[in-house]
């Protein structure tokens, strides 16, 4: 279901809604099962072993049997815990997040706001790099996840911007965020394999695409070496980055203007 259906439809009561199991520990909504033997873990140490086995050998290296093992219990307790391994990946991966960053101050405008929020998703998938490889399978629902959800909604508060279009910016901006760490961290893992210098690696790139294209109909790339100043590539990315998001914000401030116009 698309996220602008679900928000026409939330007109329910609280009975009819289900939550999963996995959803409701991490709230603290349930502690225990009604049935069964006593816990010996808690949620959260389960998680824990997972970031641990994915921050030590990637994401492909998390399994139920691995995190078991970390854990030093039998596999098949952790399904008391999560249900399913993708449960266990969301939820790792709304732990690894971590905190939102502060709050829209008092006097700050909506965009240096949102701008901070936006910086801060790309940093938390750049600090745990395996969060780009968890499987996207529903609207935010963790606990951190509605968390950073609230502030970037936050940042928008009085703009004239209805719901949806609040809801629609920071989907386009967080999008923007993990498309950029994506990216970013790609190239990185690639670099190094060939154990290369991030920098290095880049360097490498321009001086191979000069040689390619110093021949033939490439006459927008050959302009765009001729100039590219020396010394500025330890810089492209960030400038590149700031670039994309300021277009970003742009739009959303024509969208605003347009709202206090009519208002």
């Amino acid at each position: 279901m698309a996220v602008n259906t679900a928000y026409r439809e939330v007109r329910m009561s609280d009975a009819d809604v289900e939550l999963p199991e996995s959803i409701e520990l991490a709230w603290g909504l349930r502690e225990r099962p009604g049935k069964g033997p006593r816990r010996s873990l808690t949620m959260r140490q389960v998680v824990a072993a997972g970031i641990r086995v994915a921050e030590a050998d990637g994401l492909p290296a998390v399994s139920m049997s691995r995190v078991a093992g970390e854990l030093g219990v039998a596999t098949m307790s952790l399904y008391r815990y999560v249900s399913a391994k993708n449960d266990l990946l969301e939820l790792m991966a709304d732990t690894a997040y971590g905190d939102p960053p502060a709050p829209r101050a008092p006097g700050e405008g909506w965009r240096p706001a949102l701008a901070r929020w936006a910086l801060a998703n790309m940093t938390a998938i750049h600090r745990h790099p395996w969060i780009r490889q968890v499987p996207i399978s529903g609207p935010p629902l963790g606990p951190n996840q509605v968390r950073w959800m609230e502030q970037g909604l936050a940042a928008l508060h009085g703009t004239g911007l209805h719901g949806i279009e609040r809801l629609s910016t920071i989907m386009l901006v967080s999008g923007y965020a993990r498309n950029w760490a994506t990216l970013t961290a790609d190239l990185d893992e690639a670099a190094a394999r060939e154990q290369l210098d991030p920098d290095d690696a880049g360097m490498r790139y321009w001086q191979q695409l000069a040689l390619l294209t110093r021949h033939g109909a490439y006459p927008s790339i050959r302009e765009l070496l001729a100039e590219s100043a020396e010394g500025q590539q330890d810089e492209v990315f960030d400038t590149e980055w700031q670039f994309g998001l300021d277009r970003i914000l742009d739009g959303v401030e024509v969208l605003i203007r347009g709202r206090t116009a009519t208002a």
